[in-house]
This record gives C-alpha cells, structure tokens and sequence, in this order.
C-alpha cells in the first residue's frame, strides 16, 4: 500500500486555498461595503443640505418681514389720529 505524503509546498499551497482566498474576499467585500456606505453617506448630505436656507435668504426674509410691520404700524397709526382727532 502506498503511503500519501504531504510536501511544503501542497501544505502551503492548502493553507492559502482554505484560509487567504477567503480572507481576502471577505476584506474586499467588506471594503466594497464601506465604499458604498460612504456614497449613500454622501448623498445623504447632500439632500439634506438642499433643506437649509442660507444666511442670506433668511436676513432677506427678515427684512420682509420688518418692513411689513413697519407699514402695518403706520397704517395703524393713521387709524388711530383719524379716530381721535375727528
């Protein structure tokens, strides 16, 4: 009967069958995965960034708004001199 030996290189040549090639697959999905991640990360911020308004739009609409209340009062005040004074 024949006796199967088991040379270095077989070993070795086993090991990275079994044990590397899986390891790098994993590495490299998980290394797709984070790759994906930061994409939908980056869109994310993106669309939330589309919600905010700027410094520039909000004094604009501030302004708006004073002057509006500005000509509210004077029309009130005209209201008020006409009722008393007459």
């Amino acid at each position: 009967m024949e006796e199967i030996t088991l040379q270095p290189h077989l070993l070795w040549d086993i090991i990275i069958t079994l044990i590397v090639v899986p390891a790098g697959f994993l590495v490299r999905s998980l290394l797709a995965e984070q790759k994906r991640i930061d994409i939908l990360i980056n869109k994310t911020r993106e669309e939330i960034a589309k919600d905010y308004v700027t410094r520039d739009q909000v004094e604009q609409d501030f302004e708006r708004i004073l002057n509006s209340i500005q000509r509210i009062d004077e029309k009130i005040d005209k209201l008020q001199t006409k009722t008393y004074f007459e």
